[in-house]
Order: structure tokens, then C-alpha cells, then sequence
């Protein structure tokens, strides 16, 4: 670990006599570590973060949860506010992705059926990124609200403009297409925001794999029946 990290640090360093082959692969090497790096530190501040909360959280325990120096986790992230953005940009790449790609020429009933399960995996694979969310917004958005007024904002707008394309198609009902996102938003993060009610409320220790299948199903068939999918 320690010659990986002293290599990312010296990413320009080379060797005398190195060929350009041999320069190639280290600067391969490099950005491999790198990635795995930081992947550990955001996987690290995810718990901590939710355990901790921003304020109370610190960059130090951070870096004793991902097994790194300190002086490492500053390298790639300068400060605490520069780690907790990519804790959550992590996070809306990877609930907003599935959506991003759909187009008016795509199937209503399937493009929102894949988003729903996307999304509810989500809340089963990364409930605590999305809990640090979650009480980011409870907070106000003091650190999101630039984001959330601007390149959410522009993304909600967008795929809006889809939507309503397929309700002039007739291949749903008109509906308000922010409000249904909203809605898709707030009923499948429930499974990993408010995992400890959805647990105590089905008498589960944990929820099963059953429960996220019950759930995708359910919210499906409440989402393309309630704004009048054409499906089949």
C-alpha cells in the first residue's frame, strides 16, 4: 500500500533510462491507483458521514476508515466539503444515469420500469450515500443548493420535455412530469432512507431480497397504471 500510494503522489516521477512503453504503464499504474483510492476514501466517507453527519464528522476518521494517511486523503481531496461533494456526486450519477439516456422515442412503460428498479437497488446497495442526501436537503442544501437550482434543475427540465412527448403520443396520461419524478424519488430512496421503519413495519432483521423485488414490483405497477402507461 504504501509504494501505491508514494507512486500517485509522484505521478510525473520516472526512472532514468524508462522508455515510452515502459512511462505508458506506469502512467496506467498510477491511474489505476488512483481510482482504487479514491474509491476507498468515498466508501469510507459514506459511513462516516452517515454516522457522523457533516459537522460532525472529521477528515481524519475518514482516513482511518479507508486504511490511508491523512496527508493521502488531502492529496485527492483538498478538504472535508470537497469529499462530502463527492460522496454525493457519486450518488445522483448513479441514480440519475438510468434516466438520462431516455429519448421520445423510447417505450414509456419499459423506461420508467427500469428506472424504478434501478432506483430501488440503489436504496439496497447504497443506502447510506443516499441517507447523507437525504439529510442534506433536511438541512436546507447548504453546501447542494448551487447544484440543485442549476444542473438538477436543468436535468429535471429535460427529461420533463420527454415525458410530455409521450403524453401528446397518447402513450400515457398528461401528467406533471416534476411531480411525478418527485414521487419515483421519494418512493423508492424509502427503502434506504427510512430502512429502519420499512424493517420494523414488515418484522424484518433485514430487509430480504423479496422485499426490494415487492417493492420494484409495487411502485411499477402504482407508477404506469396511476399516470395511464400503455403497456403491451
Amino acid at each position: 500500500m504504501t509504494e501505491d500510494i508514494r507512486r500517485d503522489e509522484a505521478p510525473g516521477e520516472t526512472h532514468s533510462g524508462d522508455s515510452t512503453a515502459t512511462s505508458g504503464r506506469s502512467s496506467g499504474k498510477t491511474g489505476q491507483i488512483r481510482a482504487r483510492n479514491k474509491a476507498r476514501i468515498i466508501s469510507a466517507a459514506e459511513e462516516v458521514f452517515a454516522a457522523k453527519g457533516y459537522a460532525g464528522a472529521t477528515t481524519a476518521e475518514i482516513a482511518t476508515r479507508a486504511g490511508l494517511p491523512k496527508a493521502n486523503v488531502h492529496y485527492y481531496f483538498s478538504t472535508k466539503e470537497a469529499i462530502y461533494r463527492a460522496v454525493i456526486d457519486n450518488i445522483l450519477d448513479l441514480w440519475l444515469e438510468p434516466f438520462q439516456r431516455i429519448t421520445e422515442d423510447d417505450d414509456p412503460a419499459e423506461a420508467l420500469a427500469i428506472y424504478i428498479r434501478t432506483k430501488v437497488m440503489l436504496s439496497r446497495d447504497k443506502p447510506l450515500a443516499s441517507r447523507i442526501y437525504a439529510n442534506e436537503i433536511i438541512r436546507g442544501a447548504p453546501i447542494l443548493a448551487d447544484y440543485l437550482g442549476t444542473d438538477l434543475r436543468e436535468w429535471v427540465a429535460e427529461k420533463s420535455e420527454v415525458l410530455r412527448k409521450w403524453a401528446d403520443k397518447g402513450l400515457m396520461d398528461p401528467v406533471e412530469p416534476a411531480h411525478l419524478l418527485f414521487l419515483i424519488w421519494a418512493s423508492t430512496q424509502h427503502y434506504a432512507d427510512f430502512q429502519a421503519q420499512a424493517k420494523a413495519v414488515l418484522h424484518h432483521r433485514d430487509l430480504t431480497e423479496e422485499d426490494f423485488e415487492t417493492a420494484v414490483q409495487t411502485i411499477t405497477r402504482v407508477v404506469l397504471k396511476g399516470c395511464g402507461v400503455k403497456t403491451g
